[in-house]
């Protein structure tokens, strides 16, 4: 049987005792039903897993004994920064989710001209809270030990006006934005890049306006095939091309 795996907010340390905060406990105790002795892995980010022994199982409550710490880097080899238009529901979620087990380092959801709900801000601190329990359930899935980093919604004009000097922003970074029309795709690209920022639109994709401010800004656009993709489709195809060309997927 697979350990399971929990990611736990605080700090962590070998003989100490923890408890499992409501969403742990609730995956582990109610969902999973282990009793004590029952063995876990918990990380928390800092590069490093913790192996552990549940020794409480109540109904309400949980915790573990860390009895070791065993460092395994997972951090990507390649940093990249997904620019992901915000989709409906289920597609943002497919596409974060399989963003965090692809390697990427940093997720900045943006919002365009087809976005729906862009200006709701309730709304969108809600999803920003859903959206970081999505990112970590597929942290805990794949075994990746580094958490990627959310930033806040912010609109795809003023992201581009500052994406070169923003979070994660590097001199040498190679900046990609999705076009169906584009010329050529992600192998016409021969110099191995020092890290990216990959931009992908919503529903309905990039306005036409949109990408020709990306391109303005120093952005190249890309193709991914003949085909037109969906929004969570496009995303997964390109960074497992990335990824494959210049990351760690073959590693």
């Amino acid at each position: 049987m697979r350990v399971p795996r929990c990611y736990l907010d605080h700090p962590l340390a070998v003989g100490r005792e923890v408890d499992l905060d409501e969403r742990a406990h609730r995956h582990v105790v109610q969902v999973l039903r282990l009793r004590t002795g029952a063995p876990l892995i918990l990380f928390n980010g800092d590069g490093a897993e913790y192996t552990a022994t549940l020794i409480q199982a109540e109904r309400r409550a949980s915790a573990a004994r860390i009895e070791a710490r065993v460092p395994r880097d997972t951090r990507p080899t390649l940093p990249v920064t997904l620019a992901q238009g915000i989709a409906k529901g289920d597609r943002m979620d497919y596409g974060l989710q399989k963003a965090t087990e692809l390697g990427v380092s940093r997720i900045q959801p943006v919002i365009t001209r087809r976005t729906v709900g862009g200006d709701d801000e309730r709304r969108l601190d809600k999803r920003m809270a859903h959206w970081r329990g999505v990112i970590i359930s597929a942290c805990e899935q794949c075994g990746r030990n580094d958490i990627p980093e959310l930033l806040p919604p912010m609109p795809l004009t003023h992201w581009l006006g500052a994406y070169r000097s923003g979070p994660g922003a590097e001199e040498q970074a190679l900046g990609l934005v999705l076009d169906p029309r584009a010329t050529h795709g992600l192998t016409g690209i021969r110099n191995r890049p020092a890290s990216i920022h990959l931009l992908i639109g919503p529903e309905g994709g990039l306005e036409e306006n949109e990408i020709g401010q990306a391109v303005h800004e120093g952005m190249t656009p890309v193709r991914l095939g003949p085909r037109i993709l969906r929004t969570e489709t496009a995303g997964v195809a390109a960074l497992a091309v990335i990824q494959a060309l210049w990351g760690d997927l073959g590693d």
